[in-house]
């Protein structure tokens, strides 16, 4: 009955987030944006690109003088140039427009300036005229080296593949640490996507005023259990809508995009810290999830428990401001703490299992840390939400939750007793209730003055109800 609750209530929660239209909404906003980024992108590129190749290449009419002898009248000549030996004059021809541009080449152009004279033809045509002087430059170092393995040297098109060791074994290099940092990408993506639908899949039951009725039916485990399921399926459907585009953009239009070439061969997938990438990433789930579970619990509105979610945010990001150190020196006092509290242990842990500066002892130890205090997150969470689904316009006290739930288990039902059964206010009132068929009220009336859930509450109202003979 309980697997048989459970699926339902999955499946519920999954279809009435997927079927809202915000959801699309809010959803396929950054698909389309990137999708309108990327074609923006494509389209400047493409007219970059062919303006700069015809700026490069344009012929133009111009003269030149050159002090260093590099530049010869073949080479000048190839973009229209030709040489002139009267500086003056040139520059009067250009600024009187019958001349289209002079171009003065200085005795040392690694360190002093060409200067460039032309008539304008706008902001962005007026760049022809730096483009060809760099080219006729290029050109002409090129026909002095002579020599196809010098220019490539010199223009630093050369690859060069390394290869470092560690205890004695070949080391993956940034190939081994790309991988297990994909689990902190995906665990920022998880939190940031679904941290308000956690508070709020709680919270909008709550201020709907049926959470009462859905827990005469369903055990609150039964129903959070549930809840975090289907969220996990909706934050796995929103990556997807989200990786679609970027995929897309990176296997058809790389190079026009003008994304790195990334070499997938060059990746290693060590299994070591894959395994403990993924617990760290399951645990530090667990974790966000039973606390902001519990504070959806606790508050009254959406309004109060975003106050409360901004901050568990922020930690999310500080291990960042101590990055460099996390990377360099792990074993500073403040890394350490920020490894094994629970709320910055997961995004630290996860950047020193990438950098391969966590240990095996150490991987044991913030992995069960996560586990147990993100189980013990999500017990309370189920706590809070028995006896916080009743408190509609306060924040709910923690204290006073473990209080009722004492008293709870010392409350007792009467025994059936003939007629004076009934003689307690408390359960004349309950009585009447039921009498007047309002039986969620009267397992309210039963919950408050007993600290017990509204399922034991039931239970104890049908039991009130066989002793004293109401149908």
């Amino acid at each position: 009955m309980a697997s048989h609750n459970l699926k339902t209530v999955i499946g519920f929660e999954f279809s009435r987030i997927i079927k809202k239209r915000r959801f699309w909404v809010t959803t396929l906003a950054i698909p389309v944006a990137l999708g309108i980024v990327f074609g923006l992108v494509f389209i400047s590129n493409q007219s970059s690109s062919t303006t700069a190749d015809a700026q490069k290449n344009e012929r133009l009419s111009f003269q030149f003088t050159d002090a260093s002898g590099l530049v010869t009248d073949a080479a000048a000549g190839t973009f229209g140039g030709t040489r002139t030996t009267d500086n003056t004059a040139a520059v009067a021809a250009v600024r009187a427009g019958t001349l289209r541009a002079y171009f003065a080449f200085p005795s040392d152009p690694a360190t002093q300036p060409v200067r460039v004279y032309g008539t304008d033809k706008g902001i962005f045509d007026n760049g022809t005229y730096e483009a060809v002087a760099k080219q006729i430059l290029v050109s002409a170092a090129q026909q002095k080296i002579a020599s196809p393995q010098l220019t490539a040297v010199t223009q630093g098109n050369i690859k060069i593949t390394s290869q470092t060791y560690k205890d004695g074994q070949v080391s993956g290099g940034i190939g081994v640490v790309i991988p297990p940092l994909l689990f902190l990408v995906i665990f920022y993506l998880l939190i940031i996507m679904l941290g308000n639908q956690m508070l709020s899949s709680t919270l909008e039951e709550k201020e709907n005023r049926v959470t009462e009725m859905i827990l005469t039916t369903l055990n609150p485990t039964t129903l959070i259990i549930g809840k975090i399921a289907a969220l996990f399926m909706v934050g796995l459907v929103q990556m997807l809508t989200f990786a679609l585009p970027v995929i897309i953009g990176y296997v058809f239009f790389r190079s026009n995009l003008k994304l790195p070439d990334v070499d997938l061969s060059t990746l290693s997938l060590q299994p070591g810290p894959m395994i403990v990438g993924v617990l760290l990433l399951v645990g530090g789930f667990i974790v966000f999830t039973g606390t902001l579970v519990a504070i959806g619990a606790v508050v009254p509105t959406v309004k109060e428990a975003g106050t409360v979610f901004a901050p568990l945010v922020i930690m999310l990001f500080v291990p960042f401001y101590v990055v460099s150190m996390i990377v360099s020196d792990p074993s500073a006092p403040i890394v350490q703490i920020f490894t094994y509290f629970p709320y910055t242990a997961p995004v630290t842990a996860m950047l020193r299992n990438g950098f391969g500066s966590l240990s095996s002892v150490q991987s044991a130890l913030v992995i069960a840390e996560l586990f147990t205090f993100g189980l013990i997150t999500l017990r309370l969470a189920v706590h809070l939400f028995r006896y916080g689904s009743l408190e509609y316009s306060k924040k709910l006290s923690i204290r006073n939750t473990f209080h009722r739930r004492n008293r709870a288990q010392s409350a007792a039902v009467p025994e059936p007793g003939g007629d004076d059964m009934w003689s307690d206010p408390l359960l004349a009132g309950i009585e009447a209730q039921m009498r007047a068929g309002h039986e969620i009220k009267a397992a309210e009336m039963y919950c408050k003055a007993t600290g017990a859930s509204l399922p034991e509450a039931k239970l104890a109202i049908d039991s009130l109800r066989e002793r004293a003979g109401v149908a």
